[in-house]
């Protein structure tokens, strides 16, 4: 995939401590990023670099980020519940909060991971669409605090992207991967965690992917 992303940048990331947000962290700063990672406990966070700043935080608590926001130039979210089986407000609130804070700062950017099975559409296949059926009973609570997510993010006037990966995969990172903004992408079984933070990573400043939602998988 081509990079969008020519300059250094100042990010902020939400979710840095594993999985997709940690991988973002480790890609941006490769890359000669700055990053800010908000953790709950930077005690159990190992992680550093020359580039990286460690803050206390708490996405549902504005408070604890209001500050750091001030001279970013994106925003990247990858919360998400550890616990698919109990109601959850995590990334409604949390992004509510993000959008906060934009505003307060005059940070316009802001790229979400949500998940493609919240949704279900005429253009999958069979098999997809029975997964998803089943996947959306079984994190119902997760899910539909995605879906809130998703309508806060498009009543914003910020410059959205929400990202909707399949099934994620602990791969390395490759590179090369099938995107679709604003549609559906067919037979998109699976990414890998490094790849998606490597879109991710390579959209930041793209301007074609501002105000919608991209599948993207292998």
């Amino acid at each position: 995939m081509s990079n969008n992303t020519t300059r250094p940048l100042d990010l902020i990331i939400f979710g840095a401590t594993r999985n997709t947000g940690f991988h973002a962290m480790q890609q941006a700063l490769a890359a000669g990023h700055r990053v800010t990672a908000v953790i709950r406990d930077p005690s159990t966070f190992q992680h550093r670099h020359d580039s990286l700043t460690i803050v206390k935080g708490d996405a549902t608590q504005v408070s604890t980020f209001m500050n750091e926001m001030h001279g970013k130039d994106a925003v990247i979210s990858s919360l998400g519940a550890t616990d698919g089986t109990k109601p959850t407000t995590l990334c409604s609130d949390g992004v509510s909060n993000m959008l906060l804070a934009m505003q307060a700062a005059g940070v316009k950017r802001i790229i979400c991971v949500s998940a493609s099975a919240i949704e279900l559409n005429g253009q999958m296949n069979f098999f997809i669409r029975t997964a998803s059926r089943v996947l959306q009973r079984i994190l119902k609570y997760p899910y539909e605090d995605l879906r809130i997510m998703e309508r806060i993010l498009a009543r914003s006037d910020r410059d959205w992207t929400v990202v909707r990966p399949p099934r994620l995969k602990d791969n390395p990172v490759t590179g090369r991967y099938r995107v679709s903004a604003g549609g559906h992408l067919k037979a998109g079984y699976s990414i890998g965690r490094q790849d998606l933070a490597h879109y991710i990573l390579h959209h930041l400043t793209d301007a074609g992917t501002f105000g919608k939602i991209v599948e993207v998988a292998y």
